[in-house]
C-alpha cells in the first residue's frame, strides 16, 4: 500500500510519532511518502520505499502571509497522481487536515477518490483548534475524514467536548519501539555531566508556557536541598530565557544545564535518573514514555493523557497540577533509596511495553485496510 503522511517535521510529539510510524511501515513493506516543508528530523536517510516531498511556498508581495495551505494541497495532488497513492494520513488538524481535504476535492474533480485518516495529537485541538478563528475549519476537516484517531482517551473527550463531531474518533495511543532500545548499547558516560554519585534529573520539552518550566526549577530546587542532584533542561522555546533568569537569581546556575534542542535524546535519557514533567496539559506525554523505555521513572502532573501513560506509584507519580512540594516529595522518595530507585526504574520500563509499536501499529493497519475498502474495485 502506498501512503502519504503529512506532518510537521520538527521535534514536537506529532512530528516524531508520524515519522516513526512511517519508518516502521516501510520496514513492513509499505511505500511511504512524507509531505512537509522540510525533511523530518528523525529521518536520517531516504531508503527504498521511503520518500520525502518538500512543500515550496512561492513568495509574492501580494500576500502578507504566504499561503502554505494552498501549496500543501497542490503538493498532495501532485504526489497522489504521480505515485498512485492509496491513502492520506494527516497528523495534526491545523493546517494539515484542512489542506488534505482540499487536495481530496481537487482530485475528485479528476476522477480520483482517495481516503483520508486524520490523527489528532493535542494542541491542534485543545489550544489552536478551539480558537474561534479556526474552530469551524478544524471541525469541518475532522468531520470530513473517513477515519479520525486521537492519541489518548483524554484527547478524544476534549475533542468531543470542544467540537460538534459527527465522525467516530478511535483512540490509538502514541507508541515506542521497545525492541530498538532493548539491546541497544548507548555510550552512557554519565561522568561528563554529573561526576561521582550525583543523580541526574531531566526535563525535555518545547519550553512553551503550558510546560511550566519554572515549576521544574522550583521542584528541583527543593530536591537539590536534600539530595546531590543535577538538572538537565533539554529543548528550546519562549520560556527558556525566563528559566535561565530564575536559575541565576536563585544561584542554581552550576546545578542546572540548558542543553537546547538535541538529537541525542537516547544518550541523555541513558544517564538520567528521574524525569520531571509538570505540564498543565499533555494530551499523551510522549516525552514521558520515551523516558520510561530508558528505565527512567517519571514524576508529572495529573492532567490530560498522562494518567493513561504513568501508573501512579509504579512507573512514577502523578501529582496535583502546580504543587511543586508534592512533586519534590515524590522525586525524593524515588531517588533517596537506591533499591527503591532501582525498582522504579524497572517498573517504568515494564510499563512502557504496553505502548510497544508492534502492539499499536496493527490498529493503524486495520484502519488503512478499512478506509481503502470503499475505493477498491
Amino acid at each position: 500500500m502506498k501512503i502519504v503522511i503529512v506532518c510537521y517535521p520538527t521535534f514536537g510529539g506529532s512530528g516524531v510519532v508520524a515519522t516513526e510510524l512511517g519508518l516502521y511501515l516501510v520496514k513492513k513493506g509499505y511505500e511511504i511518502h512524507f509531505i512537509t516543508y522540510k525533511q523530518p528530523v528523525r529521518i536520517q536517510n531516504l531508503t527504498k520505499g521511503l520518500h520525502f516531498h518538500e512543500v515550496h511556498v512561492p513568495t509574492y508581495d501580494l500576500f502578507k502571509y504566504q499561503p502554505y495551505e494552498l501549496a500543501l494541497s497542490s503538493k498532495i495532488v501532485d504526489v497522489v497522481k504521480k505515485y498512485k497513492i492509496d491513502m492520506l494520513h494527516v497528523h495534526y488538524a491545523i493546517p494539515h487536515a484542512y489542506a488534505a481535504y482540499m487536495g481530496k476535492k481537487m482530485l475528485e474533480d479528476e476522477g480520483i477518490q482517495i481516503p483520508m485518516i486524520t490523527t489528532l495529537h493535542g494542541t491542534d485541538i485543545t489550544l489552536v483548534g478551539s480558537h474561534p478563528f479556526y474552530k469551524k475549519a478544524v471541525q469541518f476537516s475532522i468531520n470530513h475524514s473517513e477515519y479520525v484517531t486521537a492519541v489518548s482517551q483524554s484527547l478524544k473527550d476534549d475533542t468531543e467536548r470542544l467540537f460538534d463531531i459527527t465522525t467516530e474518533i478511535k483512540v490509538i495511543p502514541n507508541f515506542i519501539d521497545v525492541e530498538k532500545f532493548k539491546f541497544k548499547t548507548v555510550p552512557c558516560e554519565k561522568g561528563q555531566i554529573a561526576p561521582g554519585d550525583q543523580l541526574v534529573i531531566t526535563h525535555i520539552s518545547n519550553f512553551r508556557p503550558l510546560k511550566r518550566v519554572i515549576d521544574v526549577l522550583k521542584t528541583f530546587k527543593i530536591v537539590n536541598e536534600q539530595l546531590n542532584v543535577k538538572l538537565l533542561m533539554v529543548g528550546d522555546g519562549p520560556e527558556k530565557e525566563r528559566a535561565m533568569r530564575y536559575c541565576k537569581s536563585h544561584n542554581m546556575e552550576d546545578a542546572v544545564l540548558f542543553l537546547g534542542k538535541s538529537n541525542q535524546i537516547d544518550e541523555i535519557l541513558c544517564f538520567s535518573d528521574l524525569f520531571l514533567l509538570p505540564s498543565e496539559q499533555e494530551s499523551f506525554g510522549l516525552a514521558a514514555l520515551e523516558a520510561m523505555v530508558h528505565r527512567v521513572p517519571v514524576v508529572c502532573s495529573d492532567v490530560g493523557g498522562l494518567p493513561e501513560v504513568i501508573k501512579n506509584g509504579f512507573s512514577g507519580f502523578l501529582c496535583p497540577l502546580g504543587d511543586v512540594n508534592v512533586m519534590a516529595e515524590k522525586a525524593i522518595y524515588i531517588l533517596e533509596d537506591s533499591e527503591r530507585h532501582k525498582l522504579f526504574k524497572h517498573q517504568a520500563y515494564e510499563s512502557s511495553k504496553k505502548f510497544d509499536i508492534e502492539k499499536v501499529i496493527s490498529h493503524y493497519e486495520y484502519l488503512y485496510r478499512e478506509a481503502k475498502k470503499p475505493y477498491s474495485g
